[in-house]
């Protein structure tokens, strides 16, 4: 019994000191890739970087460009119906957003045909959309380039591998393919996960962008069907 539980206790010992032997942190994961690897590991994580500092700096913008006082267009409303435009544009100034800006626009056509006020509003509107709209388009690059820098790196890291291959004199040593190998996978898996993260975020902002448009444009329709209605 005692010999049983010695190699039993040995079984223990060995497998643990196995299992701490294979234990592989990401860091060493992504050295262990060589300078190629180590590169293009780098300039993912530099996308990464950028493509999370412009998610968040449009998500604060557009949360800040979404916000109208509930209020906002009744008091246009009644201070062009009472005549005092100059009253209605402070307000507009007051409100500083994409919505007080359009109407703003439209204020300043009031006396001329509703057609023009429409175009004045058009055009300052597209400029507003253009401002939301800023670098997002990077967004959608990043999601697209990082996974072909990270297939990159797979080509790179399997001509590394054929290389060390040939040399070694057709004997097939895994430590000899071990760095192309773990070139191609760590900047394949880095690169996709940039890419989603890019892909989800262009998506996300998006969606909060064409809120904000739709907002602009239910309350342009307002204060046109206001000016449009018989005195």
């Amino acid at each position: 019994m005692i010999l049983l539980s010695n190699i039993q206790d040995n079984s223990e010992i060995v497998t643990d000191s196995e299992s701490v032997e294979k234990t592989l942190s990401i860091i060493e994961l992504i050295t262990s890739g060589g300078t190629s690897g180590m590169v293009i590991i780098l300039i993912l994580f530099l996308l990464l970087i950028v493509a999370t500092y412009i998610y968040f700096e449009r998500i604060f913008a557009i949360k800040a460009a979404s916000k109208v006082d509930s209020n906002f267009m009744n008091q246009i409303k009644d201070h062009v119906s009472n005549g005092k435009v100059e009253s209605a544009q402070v307000l507009c100034a007051q409100q500083n957003s994409p919505v007080s800006r359009l109407i703003a626009k439209g204020i300043t056509r009031i006396g001329k045909p509703l057609e023009d006020i429409n175009t004045a509003i058009e055009n300052a509107g597209r400029l507003e959309i253009y401002d939301l709209e800023k670098n997002v388009s990077v967004l959608a690059t990043i999601s697209g380039v990082a996974p072909m820098i990270g297939f990159l790196g797979t080509v790179v890291g399997m001509i590394l591998s054929i290389f060390e291959l040939a040399n070694a004199g057709g004997t097939i040593q895994m430590d000899v393919l071990a760095s192309g190998l773990y070139t191609a996978m760590t900047t394949t898996v880095g690169g996709l996960i940039v890419g989603i993260i890019a892909y989800v975020a262009y998506n996300h902002i998006v969606v909060k962008t064409n809120k904000v448009v739709y907002q602009m444009e239910a309350n342009s329709v307002e204060f046109l069907d206001h000016l449009n209605e018989p005195i």
